[in-house]
Protein backbone atom coordinates (compact mmCIF):
# COMPACT_ATOMS: atom_id res chain seq x y z
CA UNK A 1 0.00 0.00 0.00
CA UNK A 2 0.89 3.25 -0.66
CA UNK A 3 2.08 5.68 2.32
CA UNK A 4 2.62 9.37 2.62
CA UNK A 5 5.90 10.82 3.49
CA UNK A 6 5.19 11.50 7.69
CA UNK A 7 4.87 14.66 8.85
CA UNK A 8 5.61 15.08 12.61
CA UNK A 9 5.10 17.92 14.98
CA UNK A 10 3.16 21.34 15.34
CA UNK A 11 2.19 23.20 12.14
CA UNK A 12 4.60 26.14 12.02
CA UNK A 13 2.92 28.94 13.77
CA UNK A 14 0.63 30.82 11.71
CA UNK A 15 -0.02 28.32 9.58
CA UNK A 16 -3.51 27.55 8.25
CA UNK A 17 -4.99 24.39 10.18
CA UNK A 18 -8.40 22.62 9.29
CA UNK A 19 -10.67 19.92 11.05
CA UNK A 20 -11.96 16.35 10.18
CA UNK A 21 -15.24 18.70 9.84
CA UNK A 22 -13.95 21.62 7.54
CA UNK A 23 -12.28 19.00 5.17
CA UNK A 24 -15.33 17.52 4.81
CA UNK A 25 -17.38 20.04 3.59
CA UNK A 26 -14.80 21.59 1.50
CA UNK A 27 -14.04 18.72 -0.65
CA UNK A 28 -17.24 16.78 -0.26
CA UNK A 29 -15.96 13.57 0.87
CA UNK A 30 -17.31 12.16 3.77
CA UNK A 31 -15.66 11.89 7.18
CA UNK A 32 -15.67 8.02 7.13
CA UNK A 33 -13.72 8.01 4.20
CA UNK A 34 -10.98 10.73 5.16
CA UNK A 35 -10.92 8.36 8.28
CA UNK A 36 -10.31 5.37 6.16
CA UNK A 37 -7.65 7.53 3.71
CA UNK A 38 -5.96 8.44 6.58
CA UNK A 39 -5.67 4.59 8.00
CA UNK A 40 -4.67 3.40 4.35
CA UNK A 41 -2.14 6.62 4.53
CA UNK A 42 -3.25 8.29 1.71
CA UNK A 43 -3.15 10.95 3.30
CA UNK A 44 -1.97 10.94 7.09
CA UNK A 45 -2.95 14.54 8.94
CA UNK A 46 -1.39 15.39 12.30
CA UNK A 47 -3.64 14.23 15.41
CA UNK A 48 -4.25 16.05 18.06
CA UNK A 49 -5.67 13.31 20.55
CA UNK A 50 -8.48 11.85 18.65
CA UNK A 51 -8.67 14.81 15.99
CA UNK A 52 -7.15 14.79 12.81
CA UNK A 53 -5.92 18.19 11.71
CA UNK A 54 -4.95 19.31 8.35
CA UNK A 55 -2.74 21.85 6.63
CA UNK A 56 -3.42 23.82 3.74
CA UNK A 57 -1.77 20.91 1.20
CA UNK A 58 -3.44 18.29 2.07
CA UNK A 59 -6.58 19.69 2.29
CA UNK A 60 -5.34 20.50 -1.32
CA UNK A 61 -4.14 17.04 -1.87
CA UNK A 62 -8.10 15.37 -0.51
CA UNK A 63 -9.72 17.99 -2.76
CA UNK A 64 -8.08 16.74 -6.24
CA UNK A 65 -8.70 13.05 -4.72
CA UNK A 66 -11.93 13.39 -4.10
CA UNK A 67 -12.37 15.31 -7.49
CA UNK A 68 -10.76 12.50 -9.46
CA UNK A 69 -12.70 9.74 -7.51
CA UNK A 70 -15.49 11.74 -8.96
CA UNK A 71 -14.30 11.94 -12.69
CA UNK A 72 -13.96 7.50 -12.02
CA UNK A 73 -10.40 7.07 -11.14
CA UNK A 74 -8.92 4.04 -9.64
CA UNK A 75 -7.23 4.64 -5.75
CA UNK A 76 -4.58 3.31 -7.80
CA UNK A 77 -4.19 5.78 -10.47
CA UNK A 78 -4.86 8.53 -7.73
CA UNK A 79 -1.79 7.11 -5.30
CA UNK A 80 -0.11 7.45 -9.12
CA UNK A 81 -0.93 11.20 -9.43
CA UNK A 82 -0.89 11.92 -5.50
CA UNK A 83 2.63 11.27 -5.28
CA UNK A 84 3.46 13.66 -8.11
CA UNK A 85 1.08 15.92 -6.46
CA UNK A 86 3.23 15.90 -3.35
CA UNK A 87 6.33 16.46 -5.20
CA UNK A 88 5.39 19.57 -7.25
CA UNK A 89 2.73 21.03 -4.41
CA UNK A 90 5.94 22.14 -1.99
CA UNK A 91 7.30 23.89 -4.70
CA UNK A 92 4.36 25.16 -5.70
CA UNK A 93 1.88 25.75 -3.05
CA UNK A 94 3.15 29.18 -2.28
CA UNK A 95 3.08 30.20 -5.73
CA UNK A 96 -0.74 29.30 -6.27
CA UNK A 97 -1.96 30.65 -3.39
CA UNK A 98 -0.05 34.31 -4.38
CA UNK A 99 -0.63 34.26 -7.84
CA UNK A 100 -3.44 35.05 -9.65
CA UNK A 101 -2.58 32.36 -12.61
CA UNK A 102 -4.75 29.32 -12.72
CA UNK A 103 -2.66 25.88 -11.78
CA UNK A 104 -4.47 22.83 -13.39
CA UNK A 105 -3.31 19.05 -12.98
CA UNK A 106 -3.84 16.84 -16.24
CA UNK A 107 -3.85 12.92 -16.02
CA UNK A 108 -5.06 9.91 -17.66
CA UNK A 109 -3.90 7.91 -15.20
CA UNK A 110 -0.30 7.15 -16.58
CA UNK A 111 1.21 10.76 -17.90
CA UNK A 112 0.92 13.67 -15.09
CA UNK A 113 1.22 16.74 -15.63
CA UNK A 114 1.00 20.47 -13.06
CA UNK A 115 0.32 23.11 -15.78
CA UNK A 116 -0.39 27.12 -15.95
CA UNK A 117 0.00 27.90 -19.29
CA UNK A 118 -3.82 27.41 -20.99
CA UNK A 119 -1.46 27.07 -24.36
CA UNK A 120 0.14 24.12 -23.18
CA UNK A 121 -3.16 22.90 -21.70
CA UNK A 122 -4.76 22.53 -24.97
CA UNK A 123 -1.29 21.21 -27.01
CA UNK A 124 -1.34 18.35 -24.22
CA UNK A 125 -5.29 17.54 -24.78
CA UNK A 126 -4.52 18.15 -28.67
CA UNK A 127 -1.82 15.41 -28.86
CA UNK A 128 -3.53 12.70 -26.19
CA UNK A 129 -4.12 9.29 -27.45
CA UNK A 130 -6.37 9.14 -24.86
CA UNK A 131 -8.97 10.83 -23.15
CA UNK A 132 -7.22 13.38 -20.39
CA UNK A 133 -8.85 14.78 -16.99
CA UNK A 134 -8.47 18.25 -15.87
CA UNK A 135 -8.86 19.53 -12.53
CA UNK A 136 -8.23 22.84 -11.50
CA UNK A 137 -5.93 22.80 -8.33
CA UNK A 138 -6.32 26.96 -8.10
CA UNK A 139 -10.38 26.39 -7.70
CA UNK A 140 -9.21 23.77 -5.01
CA UNK A 141 -6.86 26.27 -3.06
CA UNK A 142 -9.65 28.74 -3.42
CA UNK A 143 -12.21 26.80 -1.32
CA UNK A 144 -10.25 27.11 1.15
CA UNK A 145 -9.84 30.69 1.44
CA UNK A 146 -13.50 31.59 0.78
CA UNK A 147 -15.47 31.25 4.01
CA UNK A 148 -18.96 30.40 3.16
CA UNK A 149 -21.33 31.81 5.32
CA UNK A 150 -24.71 30.54 6.56
CA UNK A 151 -28.00 32.69 5.42
CA UNK A 152 -29.60 33.60 8.20
CA UNK A 153 -33.25 32.54 8.81
CA UNK A 154 -34.78 34.98 6.50
CA UNK A 155 -32.88 34.25 3.48
CA UNK A 156 -33.87 30.29 4.15
CA UNK A 157 -35.89 29.42 0.95
CA UNK A 158 -39.97 28.93 2.01
CA UNK A 159 -39.67 25.54 0.52
CA UNK A 160 -37.08 24.43 3.15
CA UNK A 161 -38.98 26.27 5.82
CA UNK A 162 -42.14 24.13 4.84
CA UNK A 163 -40.64 21.13 4.90
CA UNK A 164 -39.23 21.26 8.43
CA UNK A 165 -42.72 22.43 9.35
CA UNK A 166 -44.12 19.46 8.43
Amino acid sequence: MFKTKSRQGAPAPGERTFSSADVSRLSGVSLRQLQWWDEQRVVSPRHEGHKRIYLTEEVVEVSVIAELRRKGFSLQKIRRVLRFLQREMNKRLSEILNVDSDLHLLTDGKSIYLEESQERIIDLLKAAKQPMFLVCVTDQVRRLTVTPRKPPKSETPAVARKSKAV
